[in-house]
């Protein structure tokens, strides 16, 4: 079925391209213009998929006609959409985790072996390994605040050892109390910052599986989580001497 499109108007003042359309069904926005070819501006465009197509639009045209308000619903990522984001990254991803139990760890062998009392065997060339560690390789930032109960959690336990994974792939972890937390007004939400403008808050189901995340690029709303994991880093204790501490509490 043909998509039902309202002519939004064009800049040109003479009714030609470039122009604005937007479809009433869906709310997403059309826009035409003149095609971007030249091969060095091409090589600056980051994530276009070989189907898009970048084209050249005046931004009187994009502020004069495009819609002015934002979709009433979430924009919700499945978990495979969510994936992506950690492979489409350039500069940092940033994770508090305020979870006790997330249900994928206890699937997983060196769970297993951690709640029989052994030394988990960590594999650093799982596809996530790999991912991961060719973007700290690259210069990139990847950290983490675990957020940790009194008395913690085996999931929390899990973690807190699997830190060492985390920081032979290159990853900055550290560990807060939830006591802590709250007294420095963190949120019980658990999310990723991607890039310093990408937020994706992780919706879980009752069981603690991750069911997806909702996208946010509202840059109000990201400046507040940016805000919020400077608090947490400032305040978190390094997984290493968090985890020494526990020891000697115990």
């Amino acid at each position: 079925m043909a998509r039902r499109l309202r002519f939004n108007g064009t800049g040109s003042g003479e009714g030609s391209c470039p122009a604005v359309h937007e479809d009433l069904d869906s709310g997403e926005v059309i826009v035409h213009g003149r095609r971007l070819t030249d091969p060095e501006d091409l090589a600056q465009l980051q994530h276009i998929d070989e189907d898009e197509i970048p084209i050249v639009m005046p931004r009187n045209t994009l502020i004069d006609f495009g819609p002015k308000e934002r979709d009433p619903e979430p924009r919700v990522l499945s978990p495979e959409q969510f994936a992506r984001l950690f492979q489409n990254f350039q500069h940092s991803a940033w994770h508090l985790e305020m979870r006790g139990r997330y249900a994928v760890d206890e699937t997983t062998g060196t769970y297993a072996q951690f709640i029989r009392g052994e030394v988990p065997v960590w594999d650093l060339e799982t596809p996530w390994s790999r991912t991961i560690r060719a973007k700290t390789d690259d210069g990139a930032y990847v950290g983490r605040v675990r957020i940790v109960d009194s008395p913690p959690t085996a999931g929390q336990l899990y973690l807190l050892a699997h830190a060492e994974k985390n920081a032979a792939l290159g990853e900055d972890v550290r560990n807060m109390w939830r006591t802590d937390a709250e007294r420095v007004n963190l949120p019980d939400e658990d999310f990723w910052i991607f890039d310093s403008h990408i937020v994706a808050l992780c919706l879980f189901d009752d069981e603690d599986n991750l069911t997806g995340a909702e996208l946010i690029t509202e840059p109000v709303r990201v400046n507040q989580y940016n805000r919020l994991r400077d608090v947490a880093r400032h305040h978190a204790v390094p997984y290493a001497r968090f985890k020494a501490a526990i020891a000697t509490d115990g």
